[in-house]
């Protein structure tokens, strides 16, 4: 099953315009899940492109669990920390096999690309907003990150 952007748009204002709150769906090489309106939930949507495994028995999912995104350690007032604009993977190369973008320790510039971010199987190579020098990368390469989530820490120089 293939998704593009026209047709998640359409998805996404249909379960709008009905009030669904919570809503999955799984395709060959995607997972979207989306979930609006949960107490103490801020809006979600996950999609990664996965191997899909086999879907668990409705009895064997509590419908109380909520899945929290893992959090990232305490930051230092002295560091700016680089988000997710969108959901997607995170990748540090530009292609499997080149070196990454950048290292912890790494001096940048602004404007330079520290990471890519894979979404809808788009690339979106994020740029430094600052100068500075990376003092911490804390998403492994390959890995789903959620909007706004905390990929890298920067020391503005």
């Amino acid at each position: 099953m293939q998704l593009d952007h026209d047709q998640l748009r359409d998805l996404l204002a249909l379960l709008v315009e009905q009030d669904i709150q919570e809503f999955k769906l799984e395709g060959d090489d995607f997972r979207l899940e989306v979930r609006r309106n949960l107490p103490g939930q801020p809006v979600t949507m996950v999609a990664s492109p996965t191997a899909v495994p086999a879907a668990p028995s409705p009895a064997a999912v509590p419908a109380t669990t909520a899945e929290t995104p893992s959090a990232a350690p305490p930051t230092r007032s002295d560091l700016l920390e680089v988000k997710a604009p969108m959901v997607g993977t995170f990748y540090r190369a530009p292609a499997p096999g080149e070196p990454p973008f950048v290292e912890e320790g790494a001096a940048i510039t602004l404007g330079q690309a520290v990471c890519i971010l894979e979404a809808m199987k788009l690339m979106n190579e994020i740029e430094a907003e600052v100068s500075g020098t990376v003092v911490e990368i804390l998403v492994a390469d390959g890995t789903p990150v959620e909007f706004n989530q905390v990929l890298m820490r920067v020391k503005p120089s």
